[in-house]
């Protein structure tokens, strides 16, 4: 069976509780992904652009960006030593070869993001030029959205072919179906809500890394 590693997702407006949870991140996990939202692409609004370029953390980060224009967001990335850019397919930026060579030019690997509505036959033609393809498992931009189990079978349909990139899920992973996710392919779970729901985020981390173990 695949290796999968859970990745925290972090979402906050503030900019001491953005902070706050890069340092406990860091307490428990080397890669997490912050959330950036414009308040256009999904309704909620993100930490924004003067905090997302002066990021300090030992993290390594990947952005996922649920906004309407991914290249307003490059030059904060590069500056914060982003590892990744994850940018979405329905987002209003075309062509999105275009922003995939922006972004590859910055020396940062370019991810490609689906809405649960999103079919895999939509978006193969840029299987060629992604590292990553997350899935969305609940429609974006909120907090605790119910898992829609039928973003699933695509896990599956892509796993089987074996593309050469990774495959990673993002909304509604928790405990009860954390093993399914894995055993459908997915290689990074980003979690946000149940990790950083409660008081104790080190401790929802260490109990979904046990369900896998």
């Amino acid at each position: 069976m695949n290796v999968m590693k859970i990745v925290p997702a972090i979402l906050t407006d503030d900019a001491h509780d953005f902070q706050d949870k890069l340092s406990q991140c860091e307490k428990f996990c080397g890669l997490a992904q912050v959330d950036v939202m414009d308040g256009k692409f999904v309704p909620s609004k993100s930490v924004g652009l003067e905090v997302l370029s002066s990021i300090k953390t030992r993290l390594e980060l990947e952005f996922h960006l649920m906004v309407d224009n991914p290249l307003e967001y490059l030059d904060a990335a590069k500056k914060s030593g982003i590892k990744r850019i994850i940018f979405h397919y329905e987002s209003k930026f075309t062509p999105h070869d275009e922003l995939m060579d922006k972004i590859k030019a910055l020396d940062m690997q370019a991810g490609l993001a689906i809405n649960p509505q999103t079919q895999i036959s939509q978006v193969e033609h840029l299987f060629s030029g992604i590292d990553l393809l997350l899935f969305m498992a609940v429609n974006p931009g909120y907090y605790g959205s119910p898992f829609i189990p039928e973003v699933l079978d695509k896990v599956k349909r892509v796993a089987e072919k074996k593309h050469g990139f990774i495959l990673a899920l993002d909304g509604g992973v928790k405990e009860s179906n954390i093993l399914d996710i894995k055993r459908a392919g997915v290689e990074l779970a980003c979690v946000g809500s149940g990790i950083f729901k409660g008081d104790d985020i080190a401790e929802n981390y260490r109990k979904l890394a046990k369900k896998l173990s």
